[in-house]
């Protein structure tokens, strides 16, 4: 297979076709490095650096860097949140594991959990027997009974 290869080229090259190899080989050798590509659009990332008043021009190789940073960034958020689930064996991830996510690495800390909301407070723990009261305390809509009355039992007064 390499001998093919090896006749191909000869012909390109023996045919004038010594720029399109080069080219060629170069592409190959791009290949190989390992080019990084980002997976964020690049307009998207420059209309949002853009929105710092500061920022009046963006250099490509400055947008480049920048949304594979931020890939890099959102790709350790989101293993850590991952590991957050796994650790409380849920299945779903949620703002929580993020927040814990971002505990865990403390540079992030110093940012993200102040632009993450607030967790709510917890519900306050209510006995079933204020639950009932509570029932029987609600005014009912008109022309509506409870159903106690319906069960029970005729008094005097009422005959």
């Amino acid at each position: 297979m390499e001998d093919a290869q090896d006749d191909r080229e000869q012909q390109r090259g023996a045919g004038g076709g010594g720029q399109e190899a080069e080219v060629e080989e170069e592409e190959e050798e791009e290949e190989e490095a390992g080019t990084l590509s980002p997976s964020f659009p690049m307009g998207r990332v420059k209309k949002i650096m853009k929105l710092d008043r500061e920022i009046n021009k963006v250099n490509s190789e400055a947008l480049l860097l920048i949304s594979l940073s931020a890939q890099l960034f959102l790709a350790s958020l989101s293993a850590g949140a991952r590991h957050a689930v796994l650790q409380k064996k849920r299945r779903i991830i949620k703002l929580d594991h993020i927040r814990s996510a971002a505990r865990a690495h403390w540079p992030t800390t110093a940012f993200l959990l102040d632009c993450l909301p607030k967790p709510p407070p917890p519900p306050k723990a209510v006995s079933p027997t204020l639950k009932a009261r509570s029932a029987d305390e609600k005014p009912l809509p008109p022309g509506a009974r409870r159903i106690d009355d319906f069960f029970r039992k005729p008094s005097a007064d009422t005959q």
